[in-house]
């Protein structure tokens, strides 16, 4: 049993570690509802409570009020970690002066929607371990104080907002005057000491659950979750990857672009957005990536999202829904806030609003890649058909395209609407066959005729002539035939001018370097392995590989971009589209290299 200490009591207590980590420290927990980020020190610093786009209860990774914190109590100490393989279940690790000491780390898997449970199981590795505790919940980004707080046996009860909070494992805890559980646990040495956070909407059981029980059902679930891979050098990083997939998307729902929101693409440049949402197209990156790997939770659960999406909104289709299909909301500051380091909050997205053609494309080839694999009841069909017809009645309108810029005519939407109606097409009946790839000639001979930049690559839009990385992907999608000169002279222009150091770039916005005005986009640089692997260059794709998939820390998640200047990740983390894509270019490579005459 632990020993306790409550020197804290009379009094606030300043949480160690307030700064904001680099993003490349933190580790994802996430059971499909929400996720939390934990930091080197410890510091539980962003959960949204009860689900992925709620208001958080820890909002200190903006600035808020909020946190979970366990760390050693000697300050001084070297960080590391690990995931625990096939698992987002996180072991944070700290070597002190005098000790060594373990946390290991989770949401209970798979998750409740309505109620959060966190777990944090502490252990003294060789000698006894000290550890400071603080517990600090605030409901609404810190606005919220914490309220009703009593013990009862081995568990602190709380309230915070509309929630409803238990503590149990940590009764040598205290209250300080301004709320939080604060204390010191010292652990025996080789022991262990559980702490369970839950999170609920509605009132609690009378009875905690049992610890050891919650850990068994989460690694029992995640060993089950997970696919086996063929060989392959990337082969943990491929498992990992289908891990984080997983744990960002809601059963039977959608997949979040990712956990977090208001964390800056550049510093003081004013680009951070809110995707704690489900894109149309990050649903077709995931769905293509598990059918790929053979499992098909994720790739159905894709299916049915964008199903129900489509047979609702029609033509109408958003580019992003909530998770469980509402509208996103309005995008609007949050002034309260200081922010992430580089950038005031925002909560919402003004995607909303947007028509992105090429969403219409990329569900065609989710439902394709599901229907090669049987896996399309009769709604499905349906929505095959509507977004087939959708395309054909506003194919030659203007749209945002996939970097949701101001509506313009996008070679990349009409090549991507091309490659879903020729995979459609693969798999339908004869007579919708024929009109979809009678279809997609007509747009890939408009596309010709007006994007086509004069070198015989081509450009980013009808009206400008400029190279772009997204035109990277009707080649890897199949648009056109393998061996088209187009593709292939786009691809070495795209790489030629858009790529520096193994990273690629998704155009240039101005005439700044590249560099200056954005990050390198990790979702790019995988497309320039897939790409440079279907060209038949071997080495090239895996450099282009290997380059990518290290820009990142140890707990090995990837941001949406990447300085490389400063070595650091840039944006919402973790990004689901980039290991989507990550998983797919392991995998694809990984086949290639067993089997190197199937390519």
């Amino acid at each position: 049993m632990p020993v306790g200490r409550d020197e804290w009591s009379s009094g606030p207590m300043a949480p160690v570690g307030h700064e904001p980590s680099v993003l490349r420290e933190y580790a994802l927990l996430a059971d499909g509802h929400r996720g939390a980020l934990v930091g080197p020190d410890g510091n539980v610093t962003w959960l949204c409570a009860p689900g992925w786009a709620d208001p958080p209860v820890f909002s200190s990774l903006l600035g808020g009020r909020g946190d979970y914190l366990v760390t050693p109590a000697n300050r001084r100490f070297v960080w590391g970690g690990y995931y625990e393989p096939g698992s987002l279940v996180w072991v944070s690790r700290w070597v002190t002066t005098d000790a060594i000491i373990e946390s290991r780390e989770a949401l209970l898997f798979p998750g409740e929607e309505r109620r959060v449970v966190l777990l944090r199981q502490i252990h003294a590795v060789d000698r006894d371990a000290v550890v400071r505790v603080r517990l600090d919940p605030r409901a609404d980004f810190g606005r919220e104080p914490v309220r009703e707080v009593r013990r009862e046996g081995r568990c602190w009860w709380a309230r915070t907002g509309g929630l409803y909070l238990r503590h149990s494992g940590g009764e040598q805890l205290r209250p300080t005057d301004d709320g939080p559980l604060c204390g010191e646990l010292t652990i025996p040495a080789g022991g262990r000491h559980d702490l369970v956070l839950e999170i609920s909407t509605q009132p609690l059981d009378a009875e905690p659950p049992r610890p050891d029980e919650l850990w068994r059902t989460t690694g029992h679930t995640w060993r089950e979750a997970l696919p086996p891979l063929a060989g392959g050098p990337a082969q943990r990083d491929a498992v990992f990857a289908y891990a984080v997939l997983r744990g960002l998307t809601r059963p039977g729902g959608g997949t979040v672009a990712a956990a977090t929101m208001a964390l800056p693409e550049r510093a003081l440049a004013g680009h951070n957005y809110d995707y704690r949402y489900a894109w149309v197209r990050d649903q077709s990156f995931a769905g293509q990536a598990a059918a790929l790997v053979g499992r098909y939770e994720l790739l159905d659960d894709a299916v049915a999202f964008l199903t129900q999406r489509l047979l609702a909104d029609g033509d109408r289709l958003a580019p992003a829904y909530t998770v469980d299909g509402n509208p996103v909301p309005p995008q609007h500051g949050l002034d309260f806030l200081p922010g992430y380091p580089g950038a005031s909050p925002r909560v919402g997205n003004w995607v909303r609003g947007q028509f992105q053609l090429d969403a219409f494309g990329e569900t065609l080839l989710l439902l394709a890649a599901a229907g090669r694999h049987d896996r399309l009841d009769d709604a499905s069909w349906r929505a095959m058909e509507l977004a087939a017809r959708t395309i054909g009645e506003r194919w030659q309108e203007s749209d945002s395209g996939v970097w949701e810029l101001p509506a313009r005519q996008w070679t990349h939407s009409k090549l991507m609407c091309v490659a879903g109606l020729r995979a459609a097409a693969g798999i339908a009946p004869r007579g919708s066959a024929g009109r979809w790839a009678s279809l997609a000639d007509t747009i890939l001979a408009d596309a010709a005729a007006h994007g086509l930049h004069r070198s015989g690559r081509w450009q980013r839009a009808y009206d400008d002539e400029r190279v772009d990385g997204a035109l990277l992907f009707p080649g890897i999608r199949g648009a056109l035939p393998a061996g088209d000169p187009r593709t292939e002279a786009t691809r070495r222009a795209v790489l030629t001018e858009l790529g520096r150091e193994g990273y690629l770039y998704r155009f240039r916005p101005d005439s700044r370097p590249l560099g200056d005005a954005e990050g390198a986009f990790l979702l790019c640089g995988f497309a320039a392995a897939l790409a440079t692997w279907q060209a038949g260059d071997a080495v090239g794709a895996n450099r282009w590989f290997e380059r990518n998939r290290a820009a990142c820390g140890s707990p090995g998640l990837f941001t949406e971009e990447y300085d490389v200047q400063q070595r650091q990740l840039r944006g919402n983390f973790p990004q689901a589209f980039v290991h989507a894509l990550m998983l797919e270019t392991a995998v694809t490579l990984g086949q290639a290299e067993a089997c190197p005459a199937a390519h």
